[in-house]
């Protein structure tokens, strides 16, 4: 891991309720959402990501017995305002650029149409 670009982490989560965890590094904390669904998995397709409370860092490479690393790398940011902000994953096999907008009273997680062509 480049300790010069901010990290990610998707955790997958099996209990209580399956789910995964997008970490963001970001300020010295890891930017936490709950994705019940996982990622959205092609361009244009949205799901719901629901803030949780911020992570230590020292959960970016943290795993159990009910929950693993589903994928983990590095983030760069776009865009960004108040209600929303853009970034790609670069993660272990591809590079994916999401939004995040914020709805009011939770937040829209969306797979960009504009995709990156090449790994960075």
């Amino acid at each position: 891991m480049n300790l010069e670009r901010p990290a990610f982490v998707l955790h997958d989560h099996r209990k209580p309720r399956p789910h995964f965890d997008l970490r963001l590094e970001e300020n010295g904390v890891l930017r936490s959402w709950a994705v019940p669904r996982g990622l959205p998995g092609k361009p244009g397709e949205n799901r719901l990501a629901i803030a949780v409370p911020d992570h230590d860092l020292d959960h970016l490479e943290y795993e159990d017995e009910h929950k693993s690393i589903a994928d983990i790398g590095w983030w760069e940011e776009h865009d960004r305002t108040p209600r929303r902000f853009v970034f790609t994953l670069h993660g272990r096999r591809d590079d994916v650029r999401y939004v995040l907008i914020d709805t009011g009273t939770d937040w829209l997680l969306r797979r960009t149409n504009d995709q990156q062509r090449s790994r960075t």
